[in-house]
């Protein structure tokens, strides 16, 4: 038996198992006997079949079988322990012929690089102090949402919702067979593209409507057949003390309460932009080279959790292929950041996961599901691979903190934020 190895690039390795019948014969000659009384045939008592009649007649299939197994535990006894490789290998092929077997693997290999100086790297950062004017627009927010509606016998406004039999036209001609009641609420942004055609309109009036959808139109006419106004709720203790779950028992309370919720946004908002910036600028320092199928192996993870997200299986329309194609950057710069994050943690040898750390996390799960604190332990405790991806996330947390000290921040408000994440996105 032998082993080869050919380097396709520096971290793609193409392994090759070569071997002889002499190296799978003591394996062949097991198979047969296993199997030789296993087999039952007329004319022989069962598990005596001659072993020449077992070879002629199964041979082909117990030789591939132990080909098959014997391929598998070379590359696990010998390849893995010896190149490590990183990724989910991809089998090539597999050859028998003239009593001579060729295996071929390709595999990834952990790239070799050097952190660049984090001091050298910036990164943009979102600050914002809470207005008090943002206060007021979020409880007149709530105000409208807790509000009642009233029919009435008036134009529409701005601020009407509206209930139309919305008929599609082909040509100029009424589509009846495809109408639709829609009930449009002009106060939301998305029903902007109707604003100007319905205000001044009344219940029994009909409109016609050209709807845009990115490089084409639809044609619609719109039977008004009821126009709404929003009746607030008023501000009082009482809307307080309900809006906050008796955590406010006035309305000053409310809008400090609002306020404070508002601030935990964009403070976690910033914490999330921070971590995404920082990968982009660090994946952008370091020139890496990834392994093809480690790229292929996040591409994979990104269908498993579109399976997840649709209850178990995929789209009836969805191109897994096209998919993963189309998500070939975002992958790349995933891998990157993979080894990146493995280097940071060797420089970062201090991070260390407390018991209390563990402990935080499951207390927040605990509360998003509804469940104890206990049964989250159960929970994990029964499943050690989610507990390592806990464990793996927290250490992630703890090197996102530590460059939080390392790289340098510029704190900027959220307009220059905004304009400047525009400008990447043209890019």
């Amino acid at each position: 038996m032998e082993i080869t190895v050919n380097d396709i690039t520096s971290v793609d390795k193409e392994i090759v198992i070569s071997a002889r019948r002499e190296d799978l014969e003591p394996k062949f000659k097991e198979a047969y006997k296993k199997y030789r009384g296993q087999i039952n045939m007329p004319g022989f008592r069962p598990g005596k079949v001659p072993l020449k009649i077992v070879q002629k007649r199964f041979g082909d299939e117990i030789e591939q079988e132990e080909i098959n197994k014997y391929v598998q535990e070379v590359f696990e006894e010998k390849v893995v322990p010896e190149y490590e490789p990183v990724g989910e290998s991809q089998m090539l092929d597999l050859v028998w012929e003239n009593d001579e077997l060729e295996a071929k693997f390709k595999i990834g290999a952990r790239p070799e690089f050097e952190l660049e100086d984090l001091g050298e790297i910036s990164v943009d950062r979102l600050v914002h102090d809470v207005t008090d004017e943002e206060v007021e627009e979020e409880v007149e927010r709530q105000l409208k949402q807790q509000g009642n509606w009233e029919e009435v016998e008036e134009e529409i406004t701005e601020t009407s919702r509206v209930t139309v039999d919305a008929i599609p036209l082909e040509d100029g001609e009424a589509d009846e067979e495809n109408a639709a009641e829609e009930v449009i609420d002009l106060n939301k942004e998305e029903s902007e593209q109707f604003r100007d055609d319905l205000i001044g309109h009344a219940a029994g009036d009909e409109v016609e409507v050209e709807i845009g959808h990115d490089d084409h139109t639809h044609d619609f006419r719109l039977i008004v057949k009821k126009v709404e106004k929003l009746h607030k709720a008023e501000l009082t203790d009482e809307f307080a003390k309900q809006q906050s779950d008796q955590e406010a028992k006035n309305t000053d309370e409310y809008k400090s309460l609002v306020k404070s919720r508002i601030q935990n946004y964009y403070d976690q908002s910033a914490d999330d932009l921070f971590k995404n910036d920082v990968i982009d600028e660090l994946v952008e320092q370091h020139d890496i080279e990834v392994p093809e199928v480690f790229v292929e192996q996040v591409k994979n993870q990104y269908v498993q959790r579109v399976q997840q997200q649709s209850g178990g299986e995929l789209p009836a329309d969805f191109d897994a292929e096209e998919y993963k194609e189309n998500m070939h950057d975002r992958a790349l710069r995933d891998a990157k950041w993979f080894f990146l994050n493995e280097k940071l943690q060797e420089k970062f040898d201090d991070i260390e996961i407390k018991p209390e750390d563990i402990d935080e996390h499951l207390e927040m799960q605990a509360a998003q599901y509804g469940v104890t604190i206990d049964q989250m332990r159960n929970l994990f405790a029964q499943n050690p691979q989610q507990l390592e991806s806990l464990r793996n996330s927290i250490r992630e947390e703890k090197v996102f903190e530590k460059l939080k000290g390392e790289v340098a921040i510029n704190e900027i408000d959220k307009e220059t934020y905004q304009e400047k994440h525009d400008e990447k996105v043209k890019a």
